[in-house]
């Protein structure tokens, strides 16, 4: 019995000492809300650059009214058309920027606007969902002709984007088409 007394403390000892490690301690005083991650915008000119997730304090609900500035410039009646197609290469290089894992989205023209409109792991919104290049019902990204443009992944990291131009027709003379 004399022998067993000492383990027994041990045991309790030690039992005890887990206990108060794993013990969940209470939060100190009940402050404002821990901060978000909301994301800010690299500016168009630079592709490369990757999107910053921030700390912020704006809610959930405030943050996703928050919009991309990358697509601002797309359709612009000074633009020609060509820059169109530079800036949805450039979106798409910032998307693969922030899931270099994953490269370039895939799938047809509305999949791809899906990912870039924010339906993806980061809930990121390269081009804001209500955009007017945007077509409504069928959720794909519009040339300013008002053509879906055709996404052709080279590979995870290289993507042509085709717009069918003034004739709205794929495969004719006046087609734009833009690999990076």
């Amino acid at each position: 019995m004399k022998r067993l007394a000492p383990t027994l403390i041990l045991i309790l000892l030690i039992g005890g000492l887990i206990v108060w490690y794993f013990w969940p301690t209470p939060a100190s005083s009940p402050g404002p809300t821990p901060p978000h991650p909301t994301p800010t915008a690299a500016p168009p000119s630079s592709p490369q650059t990757k999107i910053e997730i921030q700390k912020s304090k704006i809610p959930a609900s405030e943050r996703e009214r928050e919009r991309s500035t990358l697509a601002d410039d797309l359709h612009s009646p000074a633009t020609p058309p060509r820059r169109d197609l530079q800036l949805v290469a450039e979106i798409l290089a910032t998307f693969r920027t922030n899931f270099p894992r994953e490269g370039n989205p895939f799938g047809l023209n509305a999949e791809i606007t899906a990912a870039l409109t924010g339906q993806n792991k980061l809930r990121l919104a390269l081009i804001p969902p209500d955009h007017p290049a945007i077509n409504r019902t069928t959720r794909e990204l519009l040339d300013r002709y008002g053509t879906p443009y055709f996404f052709h992944a080279e590979s995870g990291t290289k993507m042509t984007i085709t717009s069918a131009g003034p004739d709205k027709k794929l495969h004719t003379p006046d087609d734009e088409t833009f690999t990076p």
